[in-house]
Order: structure tokens, then C-alpha cells, then sequence
């Protein structure tokens, strides 16, 4: 019996493999053998969960048309992956990825390290920062208090509380967008409210037209479900979306969903104008694709004299409700462990979601409900949105600080908001300044985690969610792991200091 639980084509391996570009080699540099730096490429993907384990591999003879290599460099590859514990083979099964014994199995989206690992190692891989305290506790009081009469009920609410469910819709209603109770369903986190979209517009093998780069999580989400991904290049800098690539692309390949991050993009900060989000609902409305906007970001605006110019919100520009799907979330402008999302819809579609909703998870708890809706309604969402804002924003200009200190030759933009920086590795690879991190103490995400197929190998993205010393280390142990890769060190690693802040 085989042990592989999926396979991965040759084409999709190579265009993998072809994206990992390193420094050039410098003079008197030795390049090692071709079979050598295949391996290391395939145990590199599959170290990031980019291939993922128990994953059968091309047959030879394949890959090596594919990579347009012998097939004697791609058996000398398989063989040392095979030593080394990345590789199994059967005869007659074909061979499949592994990690050798006592590895832990590669996350292949961005899990928050365990607590036992935090003392020695600084976590850059998860957008997220504490509760804004004393809010967290003062919202469970407070939905202690609210929850008797519901405790004598079922507790099932598939839309959601009506209570929260009305507050939302007052709340989109004071943003200049009328909506009512039966526009919005409430979800498990933004996560939640997504892949409730896509199994309900995005059946498997339908096309969804993605940011290049975008969220890593949401791709990931996208691709389990069988979706094809169309990647749409943003616009250079933190100047939002190319209309014109957008335009083409919702023209030449009618993707049934199309999702964007407008405000304070993931990972790179953008703010898409008025005139784009404009333009965008009219193309996508044009070309009959659902448009779900995330608007989990849109209060984290940093720099006050942002506040006042910010652009309505994408549904805004869609009065009839036909096009625009909305997400929202509490997790990342309050407190991740709030697992509370919503979706902002036409009454049809709520009614169509919420139906689908009982093979799935029923509901949402009754309990981070009520503290959300005791947040809404007390004003103490807003002052704790305003302590996050503080905290992100010191923590942006202290990274800031210790990159450009650090690392002078890594490019980037200051963003105006959201919890990322978008990097430019100064012509590294990534995915290795992801692999030697591990050895110097910082965990930080890939570029190519944020695209599809490999792209921006040059990248990581850096979230602001340590400051002050702790920055500074981070910062001190990406560049000790940079000089890992120029050297191209491929063992011996730096011993990471266990750091108190």
C-alpha cells in the first residue's frame, strides 16, 4: 500500500524549484554539484510546507525532462534526500516526501509558536498581539452577566446573535452604508467567514483571483479547497491594485470569487484609493465575480493623518448589494483569541450561508459573542482599538528602526497601518533566511508563502508584533541568519540566546 496522501506534477515542482534564486555565486566560489542543490531545493520546500509531507514526488525521468536535467542528477538528488530521512521510495509506489524521526511535521500556514518555545526563540511568523487589556477582562465580565437568559435556550444561533447581529449592521450604518439585522451573519473568525464564501461560490476547480502577494493563510484555505488561484500582481509600493491587470484579468479568465485586502494589505500595508475600489466593483461586477473585501485591517490605521482620509469601504460602492461580499473580524484590531467574524452580504446570501453553515459548525459561541457585543455597545471597542493602534504603531517604528539599522541593504516601504512590513531581502532567498532563522533564533515567514508558485522568493514579511529590545534582537538574529546564507551555510547553526524582554 502507497503512503503518499497526494502528488505534486512535475511542471508544479519545477516552477517551485526554478523560483529558490540565490546570490549570485561571487569569484572563486564553488557551485556545488547540480544533484546537491536539487536536493537541497526539494528539502528546503518541504521544510517550509510549501510541498507538503507524505507527498509523492514526479517519477525521474519527469522531473528531469521538466528541470531540463539528467535523470542521473534527479536518482543522485532522490538518493541523498532518501539518506537523510525527506524521502521514502517503494518499488512500484513511486517515492514520497518525509521528515526525518524526531522533526516536527512543517506548518503549512502560519501557526503561533507553542509557549514552551517562546523563551529561546522570537516569533515573527504570526500578525498578532496580546489583548488589549483591561478591555479583554472587562468584555467577559460583561458577557457573563448577558448570558443567564440565553443559557436557558439551545445555544445554537447559525446568523448569529440577533443582539450582535444588529449592532454590526448599526455599526456599517454609521459608516454611511445602510444595513440591516439580515445582511450579516456572524462566523468563527474572518477564516471562518472566508471559507464559508468559498465552498458556497467556489466549488473545487473554480477560478479565484487572488492579490500577488496575499495572505498566506487565505491562499492556503483557497488551495485545500480546490480552488485554481489567478494571481494579480499589486501596484510598486503601497499604492494599491493595478487596475489595469485587474481589469484583464476578471476580462480573460472570469473568476468566480475575487478576494482583496483594501485596507492595510496583507502582507504589504497598502491602501487601495477611492477611485480603485470604484473601479474594481464595476469590473468585477462587469464580469459577473463575486468581490469579498477583507476588512479585517480597516481600523489599524497608524498615522493619525490617515484617520480622516480614509476611503469608504469597498461595499459602499456597491448600493445594490450584488457584488461585494464583506468579511470583518475582531481578531486582529482587538485580540486573535477572539475567534468572532462577520460577513456583510445581501439578505440572500446570508440566508444561503447560514443554510450551509448547519453541515459545518452550527454556530459561534454564545459567550465571545456577548463580550464582542458588550465591546460595541459600551464604547470599549473603540478605546481598545486605540491602545492596539498605539502598540502597533510603536512596535512599526521600532522594527523600522532595527532593519534599517541591521540590515541597510533590505528594502522596504513604511506602511501607514495594519501589523506588516513587506521586505526585500537585498537579493537573498527568502525561504533560507526562513530556514537559517530557525537556527539563529527568529522564526520568520517566506516570501513565497504570500504567492503562488514560488513567487517573491526574495521576500519575508515582518509583522509588528515586538518592540522596543526585543526588536532589536529580532533584528540582530535575521542578520546573523543572512550572514548564514551568504555564506551558504547549510549546518552548523548559530546558538540562539534565550532572551527575557
Amino acid at each position: 500500500m502507497a503512503q503518499w496522501t497526494s502528488a505534486v506534477g512535475a511542471a508544479q515542482l519545477a516552477r517551485l524549484l526554478t523560483s529558490q534564486q540565490d546570490r549570485p555565486a561571487g569569484p572563486g566560489t564553488r557551485r556545488p554539484p547540480a544533484y546537491h542543490a536539487l536536493a537541497d531545493g526539494i528539502r528546503l520546500l518541504v521544510l517550509e510546507g510549501r510541498v507538503p509531507v507524505a507527498a509523492r514526488l514526479p517519477a525521474e525521468r519527469e522531473l528531469a525532462l521538466a528541470l531540463a536535467v539528467s535523470r542521473t542528477t534527479v536518482a543522485a538528488a532522490y538518493e541523498a534526500l532518501r539518506g537523510e530521512g525527506f524521502l521514502e521510495s517503494r518499488r512500484g509506489a513511486g517515492s514520497w516526501t518525509a521528515v526525518p524521526a524526531g522533526n516536527p511535521i512543517p506548518a503549512r500556514g502560519l501557526e503561533p509558536l507553542p509557549p514552551e518555545a517562546l523563551g529561546s526563540m522570537i516569533d515573527l511568523g504570526c500578525a498578532s498581539l496580546p489583548a488589549p487589556e483591561p478591555w479583554l477582562t472587562r468584555a467577559v465580565q460583561g458577557a457573563l452577566e448577558e448570558l443567564p437568559p440565553y443559557a436557558h435556550t439551545h445555544g445554537d444561533y447559525p446568523a448569529g446573535l440577533p443582539a450582535l447581529r444588529s449592532m454590526i449592521a448599526e455599526r456599517y450604518t454609521a459608516r454611511g452604508i445602510p444595513t440591516m439585522p439580515e445582511q450579516i451573519m456572524v462566523t468563527t473568525g474572518a477564516m471562518g467567514a472566508i471559507d464559508a464564501i468559498c465552498h458556497l461560490f467556489g466549488g473545487r476547480g473554480e477560478r479565484i483571483a487572488v492579490e500577488s502577494p496575499s495572505y498566506a493563510n487565505i491562499l492556503q484555505l483557497m488551495r485545500e479547497a480546490g480552488a485554481r488561484l489567478v494571481p494579480v500582481a499589486m501596484a510598486e509600493g503601497l499604492s494599491g491594485w493595478d487596475m489595469d491587470r485587474w481589469r484583464q484579468v476578471l476580462r480573460e479568465a472570469a473568476p468566480r470569487i475575487a478576494y482583496v485586502v483594501a485596507d492595510f494589505h496583507n502582507p504589504t500595508g497598502a491602501l487601495a484609493d477611492e477611485d480603485q475600489r470604484r473601479r474594481l466593483v464595476d469590473a468585477a461586477r462587469s464580469a459577473g465575480t463575486v468581490l469579498v473585501a477583507d476588512e479585517t485591517m480597516s481600523e489599524l490605521w497608524l498615522d493619525e493623518d490617515v484617520r480622516d482620509g480614509m476611503p469608504r469601504p469597498v461595499c459602499g460602492f456597491d448600493p445594490a448589494g450584488s457584488t461585494v461580499i464583506t468579511v470583518g473580524s475582531a481578531s486582529k484590531a482587538f485580540w486573535a483569541g477572539m475567534r468572532i467574524g462577520w460577513v456583510r452580504a445581501a439578505p440572500d446570501v446570508i440566508r444561503s450561508l447560514v443554510a450551509a453553515r448547519a453541515y459545518a459548525d452550527l454556530g459561534t459561541p454564545v459567550l465571545e459573542q456577548l463580550a464582542v457585543n458588550w465591546l460595541f455597545s459600551t464604547g470599549g471597542w473603540e478605546q481598545a482599538v486605540e491602545l492596539r493602534r498605539a502598540q502597533a504603531r510603536e512596535n512599526r517604528d521600532a522594527l523600522v528602526a532595527a532593519v534599517r539599522r541591521e540590515l541597510p541593504d533590505w528594502e522596504f516601504e513604511v506602511p501607514r497601518g495594519g501589523l506588516t512590513l513587506w521586505v526585500r531581502a537585498g537579493g537573498l532567498s527568502g525561504s533560507r533566511l526562513a530556514e537559517a532563522g530557525e537556527r539563529t533564533g527568529v522564526r520568520v515567514p517566506s516570501g513565497p508563502r504570500f504567492g503562488v508558485d514560488g513567487a517573491f522568493e526574495g521576500y519575508l514579511r515582518l509583522p509588528f508584533t515586538v518592540g522596543g529590545a526585543v526588536a532589536d534582537e529580532a533584528a540582530s538574529r535575521l542578520a546573523a541568519a543572512a550572514r548564514l546564507v551568504e555564506a551558504g551555510a547549510t549546518g552548523a547553526a548559530e546558538s540562539p540566546r534565550t532572551f527575557v524582554a
